[in-house]
């Protein structure tokens, strides 16, 4: 499964710098807008520490991680909605991710540019969000239009679709991004659409390394409690020089900057909490992997993350718990010891879940 993130923001906020940290790439990262036109798109293995605790046991062959997609998308001004900027081309990258970081500049540097003249982190996370809230509801009117168009046609089989796409047309106008978009009877309707309001996302304070330049942090952490958004902070350009230090002088470095994790990690954390997504393992002596899926995904959906053939004649799947599963040494030890499970198709998958599964075509 391929998990796809963007990252958002005004031009000049630290887009492709924080890119560049979180992919180990050096792509173009210059002083003015509009640096990035077509989306950078990086596959970045997700770090998982339990990968090596289970190859340890098993010596395989190949490790393989889960991963999930970096996409740096260019910066967005107001009027993008409209096609200020190239915004319609920018605006449909956000569409295709399921995710995105909002990064928004915190720090004063008279040798960055802004595109507005000034640095205010409110004034600009609210220029993007309008515009994307802009561009959704676009989307919403023109839909609702068409199937007006339809109903006095006679068409009534529409009405529900119209009455749900007006509702969520409301919905979005009198509350953006803190619109309720989850209700079942929309998830039909929006799933078609690609609405980025709809979509989870978090901010990102692009800090300084020198803390004194850093004068705007306070009033975006007040913003992101008061609006319930998780905040993570990240120092972009100091990261993104680190790429080419051994691994010792990297957390040495990143120690003294007070980080305790690299960002890349905190971040793929981040998008696995807001998709609702962990990771089940298959382990053997060709390969250790780990599989991406859904909280509540049973175990045929689980078995087709590794191969349709595997949903389609699932017969029953054999469960160690990672936990279990490193006590015993491995899934025969379990067995002997009672830890192995023999589950049907309503199995519920759960994190660290060790699984083969066994299936007839």
């Amino acid at each position: 499964m391929s998990i796809k993130c963007g990252i958002v923001g005004l031009p000049n906020v630290g887009k492709s710098t924080l890119f560049n940290a979180l992919t180990s790439q050096k792509i173009q990262a210059e002083n003015f807008p509009f640096c990035t036109i077509e989306p950078n798109i990086a596959r970045v293995n997700i770090p998982d520490k339990r990968l090596q605790q289970l190859a340890d046991i098993n010596k395989p062959e190949k490790i393989i991680p889960s991963h999930m997609e970096f996409v740096d998308i260019a910066g967005l001004v107001k009027g993008a909605h409209s096609g200020e900027g190239l915004g319609n081309k920018f605006l449909s990258h956000i569409r295709e991710t399921q995710c995105f970081a909002h990064v928004v500049r915190c720090f004063e540097d008279q040798n960055v540019i802004h595109v507005d003249g000034k640095i205010s982190p409110i004034n600009d996370l609210e220029t993007i969000e309008t515009e994307l809230m802009l561009s959704d509801l676009e989307i919403v009117e023109k839909r609702i239009e068409k199937l007006e168009k339809q109903l006095r046609n006679g068409d009534k089989a529409l009405k529900e679709e119209f009455d749900c796409l007006s509702e969520i047309k409301n919905e979005i106008s009198s509350n953006g991004f803190r619109a309720n978009l989850q209700i079942q009877k929309y998830q039909i309707y929006l799933r078609n659409l690609q609405l980025i309001t709809a979509k989870s996302f978090f901010y990102i304070a692009n800090l300084h390394e020198d803390d004194s330049k850093n004068l705007f942090i306070n009033e975006l952490e007040e913003h992101a409690k008061k609006t319930n958004k998780e905040l993570i902070k990240v120092y972009a350009k100091a990261e993104s020089e680190l790429v080419d230090l051994e691994n010792q002088e990297r957390q040495e470095y990143l120690q003294m900057l007070g980080i305790k994790e690299p960002t890349l990690d905190v971040i793929i954390r981040k998008g696995y909490e807001l998709l609702n997504l962990f990771s089940f393992f298959t382990a053997g002596p060709k390969e250790v992997r780990a599989w991406s899926v859904k909280q509540g995904s049973k175990a045929p959906e689980a078995a087709g993350k590794i191969h349709t053939d595997f949903e389609r004649g699932f017969i029953k799947a054999e469960v160690v718990s990672f936990e279990d599963y490193i006590a015993s040494s491995g899934s025969q030890n379990a067995r002997e010891k009672g830890k192995l499970k023999i589950e049907g198709k309503d199995y519920l998958v759960q994190d660290g879940d060790v699984i083969e599964f066994k299936f007839n075509v």
